[in-house]
C-alpha cells in the first residue's frame, strides 16, 4: 500500500518534470518572447502568466523565468505582479487534468504505447521531435503514476477515515493547511500534491472539506521556491518572490474563511450530482483562485508600492540588473549585461555633462567600479554562453564599457573652465552639448535611433578639429595669438572631439548590437584624439578617423 502510494507519487513527479522539461523545451523561446513582448500591466501579466503556466504545466517555471526577467530587467516589478497572479491561476489545470482524464477515463493501459513513441521519438529524433517526444512520456507517466496511486489510495482507505484526521474546527482546518503545505514541500510540486489529494479523495480517505483544506496549503507551499529564488536575486527579484507568498497566503486566508460557502458553490456550479468530489476540489482550486486574482487585480498598484516600501532598493543602482542567478540564461543575462551598461554609460555622460557645462568636476568612483563588476559578470556569462549568437551581443556590450571607460578618463582630465569658455570653441562646444543631451534623453529608449545623428554630431566636430587647428597654427605663425593660448586652444578642441566621439561610440554599441565581424569593421583603426601633447610633434594632425 505505502510502497504503491509512494511509486505513484514517483511516475507523478516524473512524467510532471519529462512533461515540463520537453514543453519548456518546445515553448521556451515563446515563453520568453511573450513575458518580454506581451506583458505591459497587470491585467496582459495575469493573462499571460494563467495561459504560459497552463502551456508548460508548471507554475514554477514561469515564476522562476518571471523572477530571472525582473532581475534582468527585462520586466518591471509592477509587471511580475501580474505575471504571478497568473500563474497561480494556471497551475489549476493540472487539477481539471488529473480529476476528469485520470478519474474518469483509465489511461493506464492506453499509456504504454505513448511512452514507447515518446522514448523512440526522443532518442532517435533531435530538435522539436525530440522534446516532443519528452514531453508524450510524461504524460503517459502521469496517468500510470495516477493509477498506481489510486491503487495504494484504496488499500489506504481501508485502514484510514476521514475522521482519523483534523476535522471541525479552526485549529483542525489550519493543521490541515499545514500538512497540504509540507506536502508540496516535501514533493517540490503542488502538481503532485494536488494529484495526491485527489487520489485520496477519490477514494475516500478523506473529505471533501479536509481536501479543500490540503489545496490551500499546497498554494502556499508553493511559493517557497520562488521565494528562496528571489532571496539570491536583485531587489526587484526579491519583491516578486515576496509578492508570491502574499497573494497565496492573503489568498488561501480568504478562501480557508469562506471554505464551506466556496466548496457548496464550486458543487453547484459543476453539479456534481454523482458524488464526484474530485472534479468539485478541481473546481474548488480555481474558483478562489479567480476569486484572489479578482481582489488582488484592482489592487495591483497598492500592492507593488506595499511591496517596494517593504523591500527597498539599496544596492548600486548601475549594477542592480547583475543578478548572478541568471548567468546561466544567456539572453536574459546578455540583456542584464547590456542594461547594466545603459545605467553605467548614464552616468558617465552625466558626469561628463557637469565638467562640459563648467558645473561640477567632482567624479563618481561608483562609476568605474560598476564597469569593472560589469565586465566580471560579462566574463561568467561568455564563460556559460560558449559559442553561441549571444557572445555577439556581449561583444558589443564590452566595447560600449570600454568607451564609458575612455569617456570618464577623459572628462577626469579636462581643460580649464576658461578653455573650454574660448569663443573660438564654441561651436564645436554647443555640438558636444547637444551630443551628450541627445544621448541622455534617447540612451535605452524603444526607439534606439540617437546614433546616427550622434555619428554627425562626432564627425562635424573632428572636422571642425581639423579648421580649428589649421587656422589657429596659423595664427600663431603671424603672431595674432600666442603659442600657450594656440597649444590650449588645440588641445580642448581635441578633447572635445575625443568626448563627442566616445558618447557616439557609446550609444552605437549599446543600440545596434553588432556580429563579431561587423563589430570588429565598426571600430576605426584610429582611436579618438589624445587628451594632451607633452611636444610640439604633438601638434601634429592625427590620422583621420573613419566612421
Amino acid at each position: 500500500m505505502w510502497l504503491q502510494i509512494a511509486g505513484g507519487i514517483g511516475l507523478f513527479l516524473l512524467g510532471m518534470t519529462l512533461l515540463t522539461d520537453g514543453l519548456k523545451a518546445l515553448a521556451g523561446a515563446a515563453l520568453r518572447s511573450v513575458l518580454m513582448r506581451f506583458v505591459r500591466g497587470p491585467v496582459s501579466g495575469t493573462v499571460w502568466g494563467a495561459l504560459l503556466t497552463a502551456m508548460v504545466q508548471s507554475s514554477t517555471a514561469t515564476t522562476l523565468t518571471t523572477i530571472g526577467f525582473v532581475s534582468a530587467g527585462l520586466l518591471t516589478f509592477a509587471q511580475s505582479v501580474g505575471v504571478i497572479f497568473g500563474a497561480n491561476l494556471g497551475t489549476t489545470s493540472t487539477g481539471w487534468l488529473v480529476s476528469i482524464l485520470g478519474f474518469k477515463v483509465s489511461l493506464g493501459t492506453a499509456a504504454l504505447p505513448l511512452i514507447f513513441v515518446g522514448a523512440m521519438l526522443h532518442l532517435l529524433a533531435s530538435g522539436k521531435w525530440g522534446h516532443l517526444g519528452l514531453a508524450l512520456a510524461g504524460f503517459a507517466l502521469i496517468f500510470i503514476g495516477i493509477d498506481v496511486l489510486q491503487l495504494g489510495m484504496k488499500g489506504l482507505a481501508e485502514q484510514v477515515t476521514p475522521d482519523d484526521l483534523p476535522r471541525g474546527g479552526v485549529l483542525a482546518a489550519l493543521a490541515l493547511v499545514g500538512i497540504g503545505a509540507i506536502m508540496t514541500i516535501v514533493m517540490q510540486s503542488s502538481s503532485a500534491a494536488m494529484a495526491t489529494t485527489l487520489a485520496a479523495l477519490h477514494s475516500n480517505t478523506i473529505a471533501l472539506d479536509q481536501a479543500g483544506a490540503m489545496v490551500i496549503g499546497q498554494n502556499i507551499g508553493t511559493t517557497l521556491t520562488a521565494l528562496i529564488a528571489g532571496l539570491g536575486g536583485t531587489a526587484s527579484a526579491r519583491r516578486t518572490g515576496v509578492a508570491h507568498v502574499a497573494f497565496n497566503v492573503a489568498t488561501g486566508a480568504i478562501a480557508l474563511l469562506i471554505l464551506p460557502l466556496m466548496l457548496r458553490f464550486a458543487d453547484a456550479v459543476i453539479e456534481v450530482g454523482q458524488d464526484d468530489d474530485a472534479v468539485a476540489l478541481a473546481a474548488f482550486h480555481t474558483t478562489f483562485n479567480i476569486m484572489g486574482v479578482m481582489i488582488f487585480l484592482p489592487l495591483a498598484g497598492p500592492f507593488s508600492r506595499a511591496i517596494e516600501r517593504l523591500i527597498p532598493d539599496r544596492g548600486p543602482a548601475m549594477t542592480r540588473y547583475l543578478d548572478p542567478s541568471v548567468i546561466k540564461v544567456g539572453a536574459v543575462a546578455v540583456e542584464a549585461a547590456r542594461r547594466a551598461t545603459i545605467d553605467i554609460a548614464l552616468g558617465g555622460i552625466q558626469y561628463t555633462r557637469n565638467v562640459v557645462m563648467g558645473s561640477s568636476r567632482k567624479a563618481d568612483p561608483a562609476i568605474i567600479a560598476a564597469v569593472d563588476q560589469t565586465r566580471a559578470f560579462i566574463a561568467r556569462v561568455g564563460a556559460e554562453a560558449g559559442a553561441t549568437p549571444d557572445v555577439n551581443r556581449l561583444l558589443s556590450v564590452v566595447h560600449a564599457l570600454d568607451h564609458i571607460e575612455r569617456l570618464v578618463e577623459a572628462a577626469g582630465n579636462a581643460p580649464s573652465r576658461a578653455a573650454l569658455a574660448d569663443p573660438v570653441l564654441q561651436p564645436a562646444h554647443g555640438q558636444v552639448a547637444e551630443a551628450i543631451d541627445l544621448a541622455v534623453d534617447r540612451l535605452g529608449s524603444a526607439d534606439g535611433d540617437a546614433a546616427p545623428r550622434l555619428q554627425e554630431l562626432s564627425l562635424s566636430v573632428a572636422l571642425m578639429r581639423k579648421d580649428t587647428r589649421m587656422h589657429t597654427l596659423a595664427s600663431i605663425a603671424k603672431g595674432r595669438i600666442d603659442a600657450e593660448h594656440g597649444q590650449r586652444i588645440i588641445e580642448t578642441m581635441l578633447w572635445l572631439d575625443r568626448v563627442a566621439y566616445h558618447i557616439w561610440r557609446t550609444v552605437l554599441h549599446i543600440e545596434q548590437p553588432l556580429s563579431a565581424d561587423a563589430a570588429r569593421v565598426a571600430e576605426p583603426d584610429h582611436a579618438a584624439p589624445p587628451v594632451t601633447h607633452d611636444s610640439p610633434t604633438d601638434l601634429i594632425d592625427p590620422p583621420a578617423r573613419s566612421p
